[in-house]
């Protein structure tokens, strides 16, 4: 038996449990960086490792590393189960659907594949992820996985294809569908499409939000961090991927955000963050009140999923009112 833990977290409390099988981490950041269709397996780790070492100061063979991953996940007919463990977040829901994209495409044969993906947990109000439970709650819930059908490797399959995808739109056809066999994916979906820059002031929702926690008063990366993934779960970023979003802001030719007590040139290293406070700008007050617009300022040079959005006018933004993705 073989199962897949999304990164490292759950994978190392699984392996302390009685499980039977290998428990393997999926060890990538699918929210991020470029995720096009239409690549060699060749040229999408290429692209993938140089996202991944940039983004993350990753001083490993990331691109040997992937081509590891893809040979590990190609062992599963060794197994006569693959257990897929997963949650609600987009974080999750990327990589969940990029999973039943790729082992649809697979002569299953013998192997059986599960799926365990969970929004909640009894006893956690505020749940969070697989990573918030110990070794027996972890394990218990093993016994309630489903075998993955048809409907759902169709679905996925859709979806992945629609995240990679150039055209954000489809991605809309996704939210117009009946994806109740995957009941995470809509508000995943939803909530990714929303990253999108505004048409009101260029900003996308993460960055949206994260600059009302900070004029709320969470000032500290520490305190901001926790603030935006309560108040934002949907998301499941990690402190990784929220650093990258706060470096846009605080890095951009007319910054939005001062860092204080932190060094803003580590890319990854977000240990030494905790402490780092950040002060809204001048321009950043104007563009939270839609008063300017962060990407005229600024210009833009960011992938959400298959989407390159680039230059002073990109291609795709969010439309608030309508709530649709719109061409500008």
């Amino acid at each position: 038996m073989l199962h897949i833990h999304n990164g490292d977290s759950s994978a190392d409390t699984a392996k302390r449990t009685s499980l039977p099988g290998e428990h393997f981490a999926f060890r990538e950041a699918l929210i991020e960086g470029p995720a096009p269709s239409g690549l060699s397996p060749s040229e999408w780790r290429k692209i993938r490792a140089h996202h991944l070492a940039e983004s993350y100061n990753i001083q490993s063979e990331c691109e040997r590393e992937l081509l590891d991953q893809e040979a590990k996940l190609a062992t599963f007919p060794e197994h006569d189960e693959v257990v897929l463990w997963f949650e609600h977040d987009l974080f999750c829901q990327v990589h969940l659907t990029y999973l039943l994209n790729w082992f649809g495409q697979q002569q299953l044969g013998q192997t059986k594949l599960s799926l365990i993906c969970v929004g909640e947990f009894p006893g956690k109000p505020n749940f969070r992820g697989l990573g918030e439970l110990n070794s027996d709650e972890l394990a218990s819930l093993f016994p309630k996985r489903q075998q993955v059908t048809a409907e759902q490797l169709k679905i996925g399959a859709t979806a992945w294809q629609a995240y990679s995808s150039s055209n954000p739109q489809d991605i809309e056809k996704i939210l117009v569908s009946d994806t109740q066999p995957l009941p995470f994916l809509q508000a995943a979906l939803a909530a990714h499409l929303r990253r999108f820059p505004s048409t009101l002031n260029g900003l996308g929702a993460v960055e949206t939000r994260a600059l009302e926690v900070i004029q709320s008063g969470s000032q500290t990366f520490g305190d901001l961090f926790q603030s935006f993934g309560a108040s934002e779960p949907v998301y499941g970023l990690g402190d990784s991927q929220f650093w990258s979003t706060l470096r846009r802001m605080t890095e951009a030719r007319q910054p939005l955000l001062a860092v204080n007590n932190g060094n803003s040139d580590e890319k990854s290293d977000v240990a030494i963050l905790p402490d780092a406070t950040f002060e809204i700008t001048n321009v950043g007050r104007r563009v939270l009140k839609s008063e300017a617009d962060f990407v005229e300022l600024n210009g833009i040079e960011l992938w959400l999923g298959g989407v390159h959005l680039s230059g002073n006018k990109p291609t795709w933004r969010w439309d608030e009112g309508s709530g649709r993705i719109v061409a500008s």
